[in-house]
């Protein structure tokens, strides 16, 4: 039986919301580029402050307890 784990991670910088729109990108194709390499369903989700919102599903992304794509919130979502 599948278990759903959620992990939380929070960053705080000294960032302009500028340089933190530019490092956003990069920092969930990071992520995603290591989590791609184990058999595992996962869903990233990037917040900045001034609330762009990416995300990135992975492939293997198909059992039930997955993550909605997009949020109830009206923050503008791009899918990676």
């Amino acid at each position: 039986m599948l278990r759903e784990s959620i992990v939380h991670i929070e960053l705080t910088s000294t960032l302009t919301q500028e340089d933190e729109n530019k490092l956003a990108p990069a920092v969930l194709k990071a992520i995603s580029g290591m989590l791609d390499m184990l058999p595992i369903a996962y869903m990233i989700r990037v917040e900045t402050t001034d609330e762009h919102v990416l995300q990135h599903i992975s492939q293997a992304a198909t059992w039930d307890g997955m993550p909605p794509a997009v949020s109830d919130s009206p923050r503008a979502v791009v899918e990676s």
